[in-house]
């Protein structure tokens, strides 16, 4: 079959594959292997200092993980601000669990909210359960998304409550050239091996308040007041005496990770045009299907709004998503689901569940392939592929 579709592409398609300038990364990770200094400081300096830069955040600190990011801002705004098991962070159950998993870690309770269409928070349904023991809300903007964070940051300033914004997806997700979060309380990107800006594992904290940020060091350092980098950069003296502040955990990131971040930081803004026009050649294949609805990145925003087009998200109306996916993978095929709603997971089981959009589309959604591998023959495959398995399954 061939017209818009184009042939057909013998080789496997995976979800996600990560691309990396080998010869720029070696390059960088080389100057740290000849300093000898592979550890925090000096290259995650740097890396902060360009993301600063290039996002808009005045504050940004590099971490291991994203989930130690979310992990360690509850922990700092729980002491900061006093808040107690009975305090409620209105979350959403559509994400991966490390952002539910860090709220019950920092020993406060989840109250899930439902998403619309968009797949992100509602704000009617973050509205509706406000009460006097809610202190935050955590917005997820799924896939890059960044649709309602503009209603939900209005009503977190209208009640007085702290908003936290897991931008795992939403590296280079921007308006009028600032990243999306820059005014929230904090903001949390992932750098995990398949993101946007892929790092093996690593993340970013961005605070508003430099303070935050401050304590956010220390404690990412087993609560220790001054570094290994910082003790010994001042005169070149190894200086080893230091207070501990605070018990906490190792949460900071390293060295030749930053270098990583710094060679890919380069091309973030290249790399996310590219996925935006994978995303519209899957919407201009797959659009006019009435078993198939597209979510749509950008619709409740200011014009200059660009998503990071993370994932490519379709929600199937009158298919088995089981049985598409297993005739996907025997046509060498490979998506995703993002995501099964936290609250069918036995860990979750005695919160309440009024999430009725969430628990649909966790038996519908599928992420389609999305990298800077894929060619558009191979978009092409995948959605004629799509559209033939339908098309025979429901004859």
């Amino acid at each position: 079959m061939t017209g818009i579709f184009g042939l057909q592409n013998v080789n496997e398609i995976h979800l996600f594959k990560p691309k990396y300038r080998r010869g720029e990364c070696l390059l960088e990770i080389g100057e740290c292997l000849d300093r000898g200094w592979t550890g925090l400081g000096y290259k995650t300096i740097e890396f902060e200092d360009k993301w600063k830069d290039y996002s808009g955040y005045k504050n940004a600190h590099f971490l291991n993980s994203s989930t130690s990011g979310l992990f360690l801002t509850l922990e700092l705004f729980r002491d900061k601000y006093g808040w107690g098991r009975h305090c409620q962070v209105i979350t959403t159950p559509l994400t991966f669990v490390s952002t539910n998993h860090a709220i019950l870690n920092a020993g406060l309770t989840p109250v899930f909210a439902d998403v619309d269409e968009t797949l992100n928070l509602s704000p009617a349904s973050v509205e509706q359960l406000i009460n006097e023991s809610t202190v935050a809300v955590m917005f997820v903007g799924i896939g890059g998304n960044p649709d309602n964070y503009r209603e939900i940051s209005h009503l977190c300033k209208r009640y007085g409550l702290r908003m936290i914004l897991d931008a795992a997806h939403m590296a280079g997700t921007k308006t009028d050239n600032s990243h999306y979060g820059t005014t929230c309380d904090a903001a949390i990107y992932s750098f995990q091996a398949v993101k946007n800006l892929p790092i093996s594992d690593s993340g970013m904290v961005c605070f508003l308040e430099e303070d935050d940020d401050h304590i956010a060091r220390k404690r990412s350092w087993l609560g220790i007041d001054k570094d290994t980098f910082s003790r010994t950069s001042s005169d070149r003296r190894y200086k080893f005496r230091y207070n501990v502040e605070y018990i906490s955990n190792k949460y900071h990131g390293n060295a030749l990770a930053a270098c990583l971040g710094i060679v890919g930081l380069r091309y973030l803004d290249e790399d996310n045009n590219r996925r935006r026009q994978l995303r519209g050649l899957y919407t201009t294949l797959l659009s006019g299907n009435e078993n198939i609805h597209i979510v749509q990145h950008c619709t409740r925003t200011p014009h200059s709004s660009k998503t990071s087009a993370h994932l490519f998200q379709i929600v199937l109306l009158r298919c088995s998503r089981d049985n598409l996916i297993e005739e996907m993978n025997d046509r060498g095929i490979f998506p995703g689901v993002h995501y099964i709603s936290n609250l069918q997971y036995s860990a979750y089981k005695g919160f309440q569940n009024s999430c009725p959009r969430a628990n649909e589309y966790s038996n519908s959604l599928m992420s389609l392939p999305l990298h800077l591998f894929l060619t558009d023959d191979d978009v092409r495959y995948v959605a004629r592929s799509i559209l033939e398995i339908i098309a025979n399954n429901l004859a």
